[in-house]
């Protein structure tokens, strides 16, 4: 067989050896990469399993491959997809493509952790050889689907990510749209059939010797058209392709680990093959292998059945991959794989024109959403079923190759009907997005049309010379709307189609969500945002609707799931909520939930015990959780969980850095479990008798320490001072707060108006002094410039000690009043921004109090005195009368029911004694008058 075969190509070979001799002056590696060629495709036709060589989202591709299924109509197909993605591809009839397939991992074991998570996605569209394969075997009886290539694992064990570089976008080509182009996330993408020079030189000279921008074009160009025609048949598309796929390995530079892995792989897929025909008996003639070119030219030892047997292949790691399907688009398709901007587009209206210039029927899956259901008619012959096709004897393959490169390029003529439809389409849509573009714009964009294909050397102007004259004739200067002129003709091209997944194929976890959301009466699946009205108080069972969406809004991306009207807070039931909700949008971050658990509440708990428990979570991180285990699960078993765990890291922490955070989530905490429940949980309890202690042992460090902010060193004040209540009825001294002020020597301005503040409210430090601590500031011209961080300290004392707000509205008022205006005016800029910067929480207090002091008429203002300057004088202490003395225990002796009642209380018996006449109790004040006075000046001074 092998001399029957050896004269195929030969008449190639001998024109191409003779063209090296011409073109190079003698043999040289010239002759060894062409004649190479020639062996390559040779050994590929000669392979006894049919290679069938494929380009990814190629519709000439897809018009051989269905035209090819039907003449052999293998028992197997052979498919290069990982093969642990075989059960997923039932599920596509159940999808509108293009979708993709993917294997998720989020708990890595075996790679790095910062890898977490694994993505890897396979699109599939409708203009593709590896659909138009699956639904074939999918839906054709008695035959079989195998999957060969390396699994989902082996991709990330074979490609490290330190070493894995995208395919480089055309640089041209204008960024697609960023939601569509982001369905795929940062996921590998698998694609059948990677068919681009690797060798930069090489491409640079296609496109330049070939009059196109980018690659896309020139595939488009020069091997879609030509092999698209209707004369193209399947032996020329085989070689062709064969061919390509042999020159671009042949001419890629030498990427060791690029080539490594891309060996390593055709190895995997031989050797699958080759256990599958061993284990079934299956005669590889009635076989069929859908790969890449690249890989169907391979000059591997494992290549063909009668290859070598040396490869291993090992083992997976234990990993959990998790399986689905994601909404897949165009954009993103093109995006993934450095596409052009539209090419895929582009490729599905020349898929749609191939099918109907050749007659080529194409497989559908059976019930697939998105495609046409056509009706049989009705007719006698209609009746009886149709023979079908018997299977073409394999043949030896003839040279085709010589005399395709031989025959000169069809030129394909003018189809000036179709160019002028697409002219003024074009204008009509540039006239809906606010261009100014008119009949003479359509009749320019024509003629522009045909000018640049002629200047290009074709006669039949492609999408991209109708694009570029477009671009030409009606772009401006700016772009009155949302989309350019560039856009408009790839929407009008096809658009950028996005699937969608539909809901027998979404996991357990989507198709919960939208059987729970089902009373909304919404379409969910539909892309865009739909607006949910929720009575809670009319239909008490929307509730539980109520509770989905704000999960869903604390697991999904923001946009998903929206509240315009509500919310949620501890201790609250809603009443009413308006929602805008993109779940069809967000399709494909719904599916990746369904892989970490079935049900919202699972995937939530796992989350808040991952963060809780994870090795940089921080005592306000943990407490965060504990809130939201109550707040969206209601869950009292997981909060005391977490909030143990909070109490561990709080023990731990040796900074002050959350502080803020820790002290408005226990606040919070401690109100709502004081209000619903009849006792304190024994964790919160526990926390609050921890952080007194722990902030009094770190705030004598914090005051000096130049790293803690005034903020933080207030709100471990607020929190000693706000739980000291209840840290002493748990056991704490307070002789730890004491002592902690006591050792605190603070330098910053701003923290030591803090710490006089705090040694107010412990009554080390009375109101008295500190005015006039403050009044002798003001009266030193040294310390004026820096006063302004004084009263940053005393704004955020408010946090600790609220009773201070008139004692700072006092201190501003007086810098007003008691400064001359050329230090004042200076000065006011840095109060402003200091006051911005540091007190953007506790201004409001400030303001309230303000408004309660200050007069709220302008006409009372001359006359108005402050309440700090108009204390009341004491008056002298006058001597008591005896009498008014007898009055009052004569009172008592009228009426001793409630001395006799306080007597019995307390455990007291006596009888009542008869008192010696005489004002004795009035003497004692009349004598001591200084405690009389003292609270007659502090009642004075509190109203």
């Amino acid at each position: 067989m092998s001399a029957a075969h050896e004269g195929t190509f030969a008449t190639l070979r001998t024109q191409l050896q003779e063209a090296a001799a011409t073109f190079a002056d003698g043999p040289d590696a010239l002759e060894g990469i062409l004649l190479g060629i020639v062996d390559d495709v040779d050994r590929a036709v000669r392979e006894p399993l049919e290679v069938f060589p494929v380009c990814h989202h190629s519709p000439a591709s897809a018009t051989a491959m269905a035209r090819r299924l039907r003449e052999k109509q293998p028992k197997v197909v052979y498919l290069e997809l990982c093969e642990d993605m075989a059960p997923l591809l039932t599920e596509l009839r159940n999808c509108r493509l293009p979708v993709a397939v993917q294997a998720f991992a989020t708990e890595v074991d075996g790679f790095p952790a910062e890898w977490s998570p694994l993505s890897v996605v396979a699109p599939i569209t409708e203009a593709s050889a590896e659909y138009q394969a699956i639904a074939y075997a999918l839906d054709t009886p008695d035959v079989e689907l195998v999957l060969v290539d390396r699994s989902s694992d082996h991709v990330f064990q074979w490609d490290p990510r330190a070493t894995r570089t995208e395919q480089p976008a055309d640089a041209d080509a204008p960024p697609p749209a960023e939601e569509e182009a982001a369905l795929h996330g940062d996921a590998v993408g698998v694609e059948l059939g990677d068919l681009r020079p690797r060798f930069a030189e090489l491409e640079e000279h296609l496109l330049r010797h070939g009059k196109v921008r980018h690659w896309s074009e020139w595939w488009h160009q020069y091997v879609e058209l030509p092999l698209g025609d209707r004369g193209s048949d399947h032996d020329t598309y085989r070689q062709v392709m064969l061919l390509i796929g042999s020159l671009f390995r042949r001419l890629a530079p030498g990427d060791s680990d690029r080539v490594r892995v891309d060996e390593d792989r055709e190895r995997h897929m031989w050797t699958r093959m080759r256990e599958h025909l061993a284990a079934t008996g299956t005669d590889p003639a009635d076989c069929l292998y859908v790969c890449g070119a690249f890989h169907a030219v391979s000059r591997v030892a494992e290549f063909g059945v009668h290859g070598t047997d040396t490869f291993e292949i090992g083992p997976r790691t234990a990993t959990t991959w998790q399986y689905g399907l994601i909404p897949s688009s165009h954009a993103a398709i093109e995006a993934q794989f450095g596409l052009a901007a539209g090419s895929v587009s582009i490729a599905a209206t020349v898929w749609a024109k191939n099918l109907k210039r050749t007659g080529v029927k194409p497989y559908r899956l059976a019930g697939q959403n998105g495609t046409k259901k056509t009706k049989p008619k009705k007719t006698a012959a209609a009746a009886t079923p149709a023979p079908t096709a018997a299977p073409v004897a394999a043949v030896p393959a003839s040279d085709r190759l010589t005399g395709f490169l031989q025959r000169p390029p069809v030129l394909d003529r003018l189809d000036e009907a179709e160019l002028l439809g697409w002219s003024v389409e074009i204008v009509r849509a540039a006239r809906r997005n606010g261009y100014l573009a008119s009949t003479a714009d359509a009749i320019a964009v024509f003629e522009t049309s045909i000018l640049l294909a002629g200047m290009r050397d074709r006669a039949r102007p492609t999408p991209y010379d109708f694009q570029d004259a477009a671009v030409t004739c009606i772009e401006k200067d700016t772009v009155p709307g949302r989309r350019d002129v560039r856009r408009l003709v790839e929407i009008m091209m096809g658009g950028d189609r996005v699937g969608q997944v539909g809901y027998d194929a979404l996991p357990p976890l989507a198709r919960d969500v939208h059987d729970r959301l089902a009373p909304l009466n919404l379409k969910l699946q539909q892309r865009g945002v739909q607006r949910a009205l929720l009575n809670i108080a009319a239909q008490p069972e929307l509730e539980r609707c109520s509770d989905v969406l704000w999960m869903l809004r604390r697991l999904m991306p923001r946009g998903a799931a929206r509240p315009i009207m509500g919310e949620r807070r501890l201790g609250e039931r809603p009443i009413q909520e308006s929602w805008d909700l993109a779940l069809g949008t967000h399709q494909r971050a719904l599916i990746e939930l369904g892989y970490e658990g079935v049900s919202l509440e699972q995937v939530l708990e796992q989350r808040l015990r991952r963060t809780a428990y994870d090795p940089q979570a921080t005592a306000a991180t943990v407490l965060a959780t504990v809130e939201d285990a109550t707040l969206y699960l209601r869950s009292r078993r997981l909060a005391d969980e977490l909030g143990t765990r909070a109490l561990e890291v709080l023990s731990a922490e040796r900074s002050v850095d959350d502080a803020p955070e820790v002290l408005r989530r226990v606040r919070g905490l401690l109100a709502y479990y004081r209000t619903s429940e009849p006792v304190l949980p024994p964790w919160i309890e526990s926390f609050v008798k921890a952080g007194y202690a722990h902030y009094c042992t770190l705030l004598p460090t914090a005051f000096t320490d130049d790293d803690a902010t005034v903020r933080q060193v207030a709100a471990m004040l607020g929190f000693l001072f706000s739980m000291e209540s209840l840290a002493l009825s748990l056991g704490c001294d307070r002789a730890q707060l004491e002592l902690a002020v006591a050792q605190s020597h603070p330098e910053d301005p701003s923290k030591t108006a803090l710490l006089w503040a705090a040694r107010n409210h412990l009554g080390l430090l009375s109101r008295a002094e500190l005015q006039a601590r403050c009044d002798e500031l003001l009266a030193n011209p040294l310390v004026v410039p820096a006063y302004p961080r004084y009263l940053s300290g005393f704004v955020h004392a408010l946090e600790p000690v609220p009773g201070l707000t008139d004692f700072v509205v006092e201190a501003v008022s007086n810098a007003f009043g008691r400064l001359p205006d050329p230090v004042l005016l200076p000065w006011l800029p840095t109060l402003i921004s200091t006051l911005r910067a540091s007190g953007t929480e506790l201004a409001p207090l400030l303001i309230r109090e303000a408004g309660r002091i200050f007069p709220g008429r302008l006409a009372a203002l001359d006359t108005w005195v402050p309440p700090w300057r108009a204390l009341p004088e004491p008056e002298a202490v006058r001597p008591i009368r005896g009498t008014a003395a007898a009055r009052g225990v004569a009172l008592l002796a009228a009426h001793p029911a409630t001395c006799d009642a306080v007597a019995s209380l307390l455990g007291c018996d006596g009888a009542w004694a008869t008192g010696e006449p005489g004002p004795s109790g009035a003497a004692l004040v009349g004598r001591h008058p200084d405690t009389a006075v003292a609270l007659e000046a502090l009642l004075a001074g509190s109203s």
